[in-house]
């Protein structure tokens, strides 16, 4: 049975005693399941594994999102993601994912996200530090600090969310490798509807569900409203005690709760300071099911 370590902080625990190589099981999977629920973002270390080992590990969770940026996919396993900033015959091999500010991937879509996995085979270093690290901000938390009449207020209230507008912004800075969206990856992704807040499928828990990166507007307010309240949440839910910095170790693989946290990749790296990341994006179809959740809540 895999051991669950806290950080002690907001947020974060480390899993010692998995080999991710190997089948996962059920027990083990419920552990994970829960872990991740009450500390949000869970980093297995000292794994050595492929990109057919992330993949089946990941769809344990649910299903994997395919689609965007396709071209840095593994090209055998079209599942697992390839995040770089490494470049050969002077093209990337991989999506350039740090400087992205806050966000919470997948609420642009009508499915929203449930986990990242992210498995760390790069690592860039200086001075014996490594760079890059990934920032998480506690959205259980925020929820429960906001002021109650904040909280009544918005009750049953949702939000739209828009990818578009977060590529356009990311492509357009500096170093960036993203292309414009096509017609039909635009078509593919129109601006979905989210309650601002949601309760939480694992515990029960409500979370702000709202992110600077996506949400766009609240639509039960006029423009001018929205605008003021999303200001608001946006700098309520980043306050620095809401929030937990993981520094990446290679072979480290890291889940994180899109659903209960937002994140932030650090880019405090150069070009020839190499990064490179497997990762599995995984749709919140599963856990939103009363009968997964019977599976793993008979299995802890």
């Amino acid at each position: 049975m895999p051991s669950i370590v806290p950080t002690g902080g907001i947020l974060g625990a480390d899993v010692e005693g998995l080999d991710l190589a190997q089948p996962l099981a059920d027990a083990d999977f419920a552990l994970l399941l829960q872990a991740l629920g009450q500390h949000g973002v869970l980093r297995i270390p000292r794994q050595r594994i492929g990109a057919r080992a992330l993949r089946d590990f990941s769809l344990r969770f649910g299903p994997i999102q395919t689609g965007v940026a396709d071209r840095f996919r593994d090209p055998e396993v079209p599942e697992v993601g390839i995040l770089s900033n490494i470049r050969r015959d002077g093209a990337p091999i991989g999506l350039a994912d740090a400087g992205q500010d806050w966000h919470t991937d997948m609420t642009y879509t009508a499915t929203r996200g449930f986990v990242n996995v992210l498995h760390a085979v790069e690592v860039p270093m200086r001075d014996g530090r490594p760079l890059g690290d990934t920032l998480f901000a506690n959205m259980h938390a925020a929820y429960d600090d906001l002021p109650a009449e904040v909280q009544q207020r918005l009750d049953g209230m949702t939000a739209t969310h828009d990818f578009n507008i977060f590529w356009e912004r990311m492509r357009t800075r500096p170093g960036s490798s993203r292309p414009p969206l096509t017609a039909a990856q635009r078509a593919a992704r129109p601006p979905a509807v989210h309650p601002v807040f949601l309760r939480h499928p694992i515990t029960g828990r409500r979370v702000l569900y709202c992110n600077p990166g996506y949400a766009e507007r609240i639509n039960e307010l006029d423009a001018a409203e929205s605008a003021r309240i999303l200001e608001f949440l946006f700098a309520h839910q980043l306050q620095p005690k809401y929030q937990h910095a993981h520094r990446w170790s290679v072979g480290d693989v890291l889940i994180w709760d899109h659903l209960g946290t937002l994140h932030n990749a650090i880019p405090d790296y150069g070009p020839d300071e190499h990064r490179l990341m497997l990762r599995c994006q995984v749709m919140a179809e599963r856990i939103f099911d009363p009968a997964f959740q019977q599976l793993w809540l008979k299995a802890a």
